[in-house]
């Protein structure tokens, strides 16, 4: 017994590698520092590789899965090879500035161990009386406390940054808000834009997504506890298909913003960038960024900036991104199976060419219910934003980039947060029209906020239901569950009691700042949206902190942390008497 706590060697020496790194990234180090940490790498490294076979020779019983030792191999001898390859004599310390550093193959080999060791640290808790809704709640909280440390750290900026700045940036780069205080293209070095990047990568999927995933894959399964858990992070009722779900949304998201870093760098490639961004990380930014509805930007003034506004192919590659990013994993994944059935049902009609096929209904009232939604807001709002800017911020474009401007100017509210045009220049009421949209926001489990548009739908169907007279909300022959219906009404009287109380304490402190362009911000930071009328950057410490934890309540879920507050309860069988209450 005495011997097993040499299983967490590897962990030990992958935590201590990750805490020089950010020390050796993250701080300005002189020479004789800067070689003894040059020394310590292949220390470390040493110890990872020692510590693999240790933790099968103290704890052989726990591994006889044929897939893990198979991963385990694989990742030895890729630990073997960094320490062959990697010249640690010829370290250098800025090596985000140098992509062919050896030292991003050392970090890269480091945060693959210490995921993988984490991966098998297990957390004592007890789900029947555990809210998962603190649990989620807390992932974000830490993730935002890390980065926000991290951010701090010298090198990641040109100049000192205040901890209410990192603070503020790190709570929007998490919950892919994209409000800035800062200038992230000149503020933030390299470094900063990586931190600022993964955040938003974490962010926009969930922490808890990541190292649920990893720890499927590395040890080849999960606990049912775990799976209850997961199952009210993926909305996914079936325990059986977590796991396959979790799958689904990593190689899509993987794919999806690998595309987009393709794409958007065949539209950038010849351009001239501002500062010394390297174009291949321009484009990768700018892709999670959009997919993950982040609207982060490297450029000042988003692509409205000088030579980037007209460039309306990638105007058009960035809204693709973001809508695809806010439909909704659910949604994604109902939308393969349906294109799955039906191009094999109609090759087996095209080569069979006889027989009964039965026409199956694939798509599920939710995702038909979102999709409608999404393209009827994104086609009422285009020709909406087209008529009333005409003459104003669309006044510029010609055309079809007239039209294509207006569309991204429709798309964008609804929590993606990059802008073509100058929102500080738009109409009062083109502006009520985009905080319309921007408190409807994107759909369920997507990476965007808002009340979401299956919400907004079911209110509405649920209004019209009842002026006309019905007991009950029908959709394509299907009656809407009042569960479902309670949690619309819920998330709305929940979202405008918060916002309207956000709007008044945010009026007290910030007395100097016009009253409409405090309600933009405050409805732009709720919904995750990041677009603002230039004045995040002027607001004092204490507007700061509101909107902070106003993109921090907007991004987990005014429910979801309402939840976290109250204790879990067993639902009762009783039921009381019912009676009516007088309305209207």
């Amino acid at each position: 017994m005495k011997f097993k706590a040499l299983k967490y060697l590897g962990f030990f020496f992958s935590s201590m590698a990750m805490c020089l790194i950010v020390f050796d990234f993250g701080f300005s180090q002189k020479l004789d520092l800067l070689l003894a940490i040059n020394t310590a790498y292949p220390i470390l490294l040493g110890g990872i590789i020692v510590g693999v076979p240790i933790k099968y020779i103290v704890n052989f019983k726990n591994y006889q899965k044929v897939r893990i030792w198979l991963i385990e191999i694989t990742l030895w001898l890729f630990y073997v090879g960094v320490m062959v390859v990697v010249p640690f004599g010829s370290l250098v310390s800025d090596s985000f500035s140098t992509w062919a550093n050896p030292k991003i193959i050392l970090f890269f080999a480091f945060a693959l161990s210490f995921v993988r060791e984490a991966s098998e640290l297990k957390l004592n808790w007890r789900y029947q009386r555990t809210n998962p809704a603190i649990i989620f709640v807390l992932s974000f909280a830490l993730l935002i406390l890390v980065g926000s440390l991290l951010l701090m750290l010298p090198k990641a900026t040109h100049s000192d940054i205040s901890f209410t700045n990192a603070l503020f940036t790190s709570t929007s780069a998490v919950c892919v808000t994209g409000l800035t205080v800062v200038d992230t293209g000149s503020y933030f070095t390299v470094f900063g834009q990586v931190i600022i990047l993964i955040l938003m990568q974490l962010g926009g999927l969930g922490i808890m997504t990541f190292t649920s995933f990893f720890a499927y894959f590395f040890l080849g399964g999960s606990s049912y506890q775990n799976l209850l858990l997961l199952g009210d992070f993926t909305n996914e009722n079936k325990i059986s298909k977590v796991l396959s779900t979790l799958k689904k949304i990593l190689v899509f998201t993987l794919l999806a913003e690998g595309v987009g870093v393709v794409l958007i760098y065949l539209h950038v490639k010849d351009m001239t960038l501002p500062g010394d961004t390297n174009t291949i990380f321009f484009s990768l930014f700018h892709a999670v960024s959009a997919f993950c509805n982040a609207g982060f930007s490297t450029l000042s003034n988003s692509f409205f900036e000088i030579g980037f506004r007209f460039n309306y192919s990638l105007h058009f590659v960035i809204a693709l991104l973001f809508i695809v990013g806010g439909l909704g994993f659910p949604v994604i994944i109902n939308l393969y199976a349906w294109c799955r059935y039906y191009i094999g049902n109609g090759l087996q009609r095209f080569y069979k060419r006889k027989g009964v096929f039965y026409r199956a209904n694939v798509l599920t009232l939710n995702s038909k219910l979102v999709l409608y939604t999404t393209f009827g807001l994104l086609l009422v709002g285009t020709l909406i934003f087209w008529a009333l800017e005409y003459n104003n911020t669309l006044a510029q474009h010609r055309g079809f980039g007239k039209l294509l401007t207006a569309f991204f100017a429709a798309a964008t509210p609804r929590t993606a947060g990059f802008t073509t045009i100058d929102t500080a220049m738009m109409g009062v009421p083109a502006m009520m029209f985009v905080v319309f949209f921007m408190w409807i926001g994107a759909s369920p489990a997507s990476t965007g906020g808002g009340i979401k548009t299956s919400t907004f739908a079911l209110a509405f169907l649920n209004a019209i239901s009842l002026a006309k007279g019905k007991s009950k909300v029908e959709l394509n022959k299907r009656e809407i569950q009042d569960s479902s219906l309670r949690r619309s009404f819920a998330f709305v009287f929940l979202s405008l009691f918060f916002i309207g109380l956000v709007i008044l304490l945010i009026t007290v402190v910030e007395p100097d700042k016009k009253a409409h362009d405090l309600i933009f911000e405050v409805f732009s930071a709720f919904s995750t949206v990041g677009l603002s009328r230039g004045i995040t950057g002027d607001l004092s410490i204490w507007g700061k902190y509101l909107i902070i934890s106003t993109m921090f309540i907007g991004r987990i879920g005014a429910l979801t942390f309402l939840t976290s507050l109250l204790k879990k309860i067993k639902q009762k069988n009783n039921e009381y008497p019912t009676e009516g209450v007088l309305i209207n």
